[in-house]
């Protein structure tokens, strides 16, 4: 069958994409920016139609010939005006399907019993109302799904790994129904050969998300204490969450919200549609992710398709602790590359300059190079060369800047950036490693965890801004 798949850069249809082409369908990708898909596994086994849903003009080209279309599009974490955004986009895509398409599968999210939807979800279910009113959909709808990389089981893992006990909302006693990612595939794959089928609930264990955390828990080899409270609303917990976890504040608050409401399936109509299907546990789905995790073959990530939003995640793992985050920057990337390979020396640092200085001080001291050595030229740096009390490892130009520290500390660091074409602009990302020195080293970056994160999230954001205003002045000739 001759499929297209909006939303392939994303969770879900990362992992949909290759397991359409082992069936033998035909796919076609929908896209704004094909970059995006370069690299992965099954790039040049699929078709290529770059358009934006919310220009109408170019979808029924990117349509001609299809046959059935998967909708797996949203804007989460878009901000203010994220539901006309959908809207518009699902009016677009209905609009320039009709008479093209004979079966459209959408997956939306699960209905809480008995409560007023919030925005994120309404919207949800407003794109599930235009789709079906226009064409013939299937829609499934999930609650929580669990696999690696997905934001839902992100949440679940550093909560669980970071807090040896919590204090949480007496909500989280809300039966949720999550369910696997690779059963979510499965009923997604299986809905192309069958009929369009109106709304489907999907679904496994019925469990509340303390009970979700307690059996990660259990599986990890963890004890946790989570004593529920009647207080805390929801998006103080939301951004508790956002503090805790690599999950931007955007993306928290609608996770937040569909564990702590009652939210199940009817799963009825999926048992009789597709019986062959019988989700997967979610101790099971926590094992594979953990598996998966653990053998660094993590197929695909809820960061993956954020489009303009920033992104951060702190990993500790084979000795070394990473410190990552990303900002789409509204600049090229020769202008992002030039914002951070020109960072020290008499310009300094672009923020906290007096806490460069007071740490350059403390290093010589203790007898390390402190911010003495500057940097030879402003512009330009080549490997090998000084950078106050960092070495250039690598450089190279327009792509990325690798920076070893020399300070002083328990231990080995490293600084780096990179940079890539995105959505018309740049995706920066800064990566700040360290490989601690026994318990000493650990210690240090622990105790100093809290200062080093304000530090690194608000260098990444200067470096974007200096980019994007540079970029201004040079395009505007000022």
């Amino acid at each position: 069958m001759r499929v297209l798949v909006t939303g392939a850069t994303g969770y879900i249809g990362g992992r949909l994409v290759p397991q359409l082409l082992s069936r033998g369908h035909h796919v076609r990708v929908l896209v704004r920016d094909a970059e995006r898909i370069r690299g992965r596994d099954w790039a040049e086994h699929v078709e290529v139609a770059v358009a934006d849903l919310l220009d109408p003009s170019a979808l029924r080209p990117a349509m001609a010939g299809m046959e059935a279309a998967y909708y797996l599009v949203h804007s989460m974490v878009a901000g203010r005006g994220f539901a006309q955004r959908d809207r518009l986009a699902a009016e677009h895509f209905a609009a320039a399907g009709e008479g093209q398409l004979q079966h459209v599968i959408y997956l939306g999210g699960l209905e809480p019993i008995g409560v007023a939807l919030s925005g994120h979800l309404r919207s949800r279910v407003e794109v599930g109302q235009i789709l079906r009113h226009r064409l013939a959909t299937t829609e499934f709808r999930a609650g929580p799904i669990i696999g690696s990389g997905s934001a839902s089981f992100e949440m679940v893992r550093y909560l669980t790994e970071r807090l040896p006990a919590m204090v949480v909302p007496r909500s989280i006693s809300n039966v949720v129904q999550p369910i696997g990612i690779r059963s979510v595939v499965t009923y997604l794959t299986a809905a192309l050969e069958r009929p369009p089928a109106g709304v489907v609930d999907i679904g496994a264990d019925r469990l509340t998300f303390r009970q979700m955390m307690l059996v990660y828990a259990s599986v990890r080899g963890l004890r946790r204490l989570i004593v529920p409270v009647p207080i805390l609303a929801p998006r103080l917990v939301a951004r508790w969450v956002g503090l805790v976890t690599p999950i931007p504040n955007r993306l928290a608050i609608p996770l937040v919200e569909g564990v702590m409401h009652c939210v199940v399936a009817q799963t009825d109509k999926a048992e009789r549609l597709f019986p062959e299907i019988r989700p997967m546990s979610y101790r099971r789905a926590v094992q594979l992710a953990l598996q998966r995790i653990e053998e660094a073959t993590v197929q695909t990530r809820w960061s993956g398709a954020l489009g303009q939003a920033a992104t951060y995640q702190l990993t500790d793992r084979e000795g070394l602790i990473r410190d990552e985050r990303t900002r789409w920057v509204a600049a090229p990337p020769r202008q992002v590359f030039a914002s951070f390979s020109t960072l020290g020396g008499d310009q300094g640092w672009l923020v906290w300059n007096w806490v460069w200085r007071v740490r350059g001080l403390i290093d010589r001291l203790i007898g390390g190079p402190g911010l003495r050595r500057g940097r030879r030229d402003a512009q330009e740096l080549l490997a090998g060369e000084a950078v106050d009390f960092w070495r250039v490892e690598r450089s190279e130009p327009d792509r990325m800047l690798l920076l070893r520290a020399e300070m002083r500390v328990p231990g080995r660091a490293w600084l780096r950036w990179e940079v890539h074409g995105e959505d018309q602009g740049t995706r920066l990302a800064q990566t700040a490693f360290f490989a601690p020195h026994g318990l000493a080293g650990a210690a240090y970056w622990y105790l100093l965890y809290p200062i080093h994160r304000i530090i690194f999230a608000d260098l990444v954001t200067a470096i974007a801004k200096r980019a994007e205003a540079e970029s201004t002045t040079v395009s505007t000739g000022r």
